[in-house]
């Protein structure tokens, strides 16, 4: 049986992945920093909670450390994260600092504390969840860009040092996704110079017809089984069709005519 670690499975895509590898057969470590509000993962067959917050350092080698004395462990699946949004000039360094820390060092703690794990068995794989807004952006979410589009580089650049002891690197960048994310996930950095701009652009995001476009959190979980499994090298896989429209767009149109599209959809209404 294979054996596939997570992290931020509360809710939304992590949960739903936790789900989908359970039914495949996988025996899942699903981590959270509350298991002890989760109600429904514990009840299912070969999945084991445990209590992990990817920002506590003695906390992920403590764990990690549990888990690899336990468990023969194949696949990493990096995905605890959340969003920064609004003005740039509104955020106080604490804010960025906290989304830099869960969204960029979490994923490169909990991976540094897997890779001997990895390098003794002479194989392993990490998958971590990225963005689309880690390959383009939009406006209001420089911080949470940052981030994602600092995973997919690391990831890039791991791939070359991580590959000759047989360990794979890939990233899953998802669109939207059909969850509580701007809500329960969301933090916000506000300016009184930035209001209308900031209206706009939030209109925007959450216009019904864009909304219409995203990917459930089971379709995206879907592209996650696909790249643990697939048995490529593939480094990114693009999940959902928005994204997938969003990408191409880019890498046709280049960067400077893509930002004449953005500013029309999210400036210009």
């Amino acid at each position: 049986m294979n054996t596939i670690f997570m992290t931020g499975t509360s809710t939304g895509l992590g949960k739903a992945a936790v789900k989908l590898f359970a039914a495949k057969g996988w025996n899942v470590i699903a981590t959270m920093r509350k298991p002890e509000n989760e109600t429904e993962l514990n009840e299912l067959p070969n999945v084991t909670l445990m209590a992990l917050d990817v920002t506590d350092k003695e906390q992920v080698r403590r764990v990690i450390s549990e888990v690899v004395s336990k468990y023969n462990v194949d696949v990493v699946f990096n995905n605890a994260g959340y969003g920064l949004a609004g003005p740039f000039e509104g955020a106080d360094e604490d804010q960025i600092f906290r989304n830099i820390n869960t969204n960029l060092l979490g994923v490169m703690r909990v991976t540094q504390a897997f890779l001997p794990h990895f390098r003794e068995k002479g194989k392993g794989m990490f998958i971590s969840t990225t963005s689309i807004g880690g390959s383009v952006t939009f406006p209001m979410n420089s911080v949470y860009h940052a981030t994602k589009f600092a995973l997919e580089g690391w990831s890039e650049s791991l791939t070359y040092e991580l590959e000759p002891f047989g360990i794979t690197v890939k990233t899953v960048a998802p669109g939207g996704i059909a969850t509580d994310f701007a809500g329960r996930s969301l933090d916000l950095c506000k300016h009184d110079a930035y209001e209308e701009i900031f209206s706009k652009v939030f209109n925007a995001f959450t216009n019904p017809e864009r909304r219409a476009a995203y990917s459930s959190a089971e379709q995206i979980a879907e592209v996650v089984y696909e790249a643990a499994t697939d048995r490529n090298q593939q480094l990114k896989y693009i999940a959902g069709n928005d994204a997938k429209e969003l990408f191409e767009l880019r890498n046709a149109a280049g960067q400077e005519n893509f930002r004449k599209e953005v500013k029309k959809i999210f400036l210009e209404i």
